[in-house]
């Protein structure tokens, strides 16, 4: 059993499909005060702060403790959170018809153990169909996602070529994760 640090529909469903048993509880982290130059860097600090202030909270004495992050980087821009859906339009209009990396970095912190990770996964994207944007919009499915991004499910049928693990890509290696239970 370990201790999911993320408040992420998505990341405890990559863990309940992967055999991985959890529970699920955190503490904030304000990701908005994060200055970095490259999104590694930025997905690091994110993650790190994240870490800190749940090993301060939970340690990892009773659970395991795995924390998370995940960024999205097109065209040299890094992609985070859309605040709306004019900022959510302005990131798919980034990634539309381009290269898109989706970076996720864990750390996983047991009594004798301490992984850090950072994977990325490479998508090549076609370019989007406007009344599927508008579709995605309507949805709401783009909230609270790292680049407006679904590659399981508005980006799919976009996806020209994919290089690494959709994990990833959804936030959570759980192939690497898995190497060290």
């Amino acid at each position: 059993m370990i201790r999911l640090a993320s408040s992420s529909i998505t990341r405890a469903e990559l863990l309940r499909v992967a055999g991985i048993p959890f529970i699920q509880e955190s503490i904030d982290y304000d990701e908005d005060s994060i200055v970095a130059t490259s999104p590694k860097n930025f997905v690091y600090q994110a993650t790190l702060g994240k870490y800190r202030v749940n090993f301060e909270k939970f340690g990892c004495a009773d659970y395991p403790l795995l924390v998370a992050d995940t960024v999205v980087t097109a065209q040299g821009k890094i992609l985070r959170k859309a605040k709306d859906e004019a900022e959510a339009r302005a990131i798919l209009a980034t990634q539309s018809g381009s290269e898109t990396d989706i970076i996720t970095c864990m750390i996983y912190k047991t009594p004798r153990l301490e992984l850090c990770d950072i994977s990325i996964t490479r998508y090549f994207f076609n370019p989007f169909e406007p009344s599927d944007i508008d579709r995605y919009m309507q949805s709401g499915e783009w909230r609270g996602k790292a680049g407006a991004c679904m590659v399981e499910g508005f980006c799919k049928p976009y996806i020209r070529e994919v290089r690494g693990f959709e994990s990833t890509a959804m936030g959570l290696c759980t192939e690497v994760l898995k190497r060290f239970l």
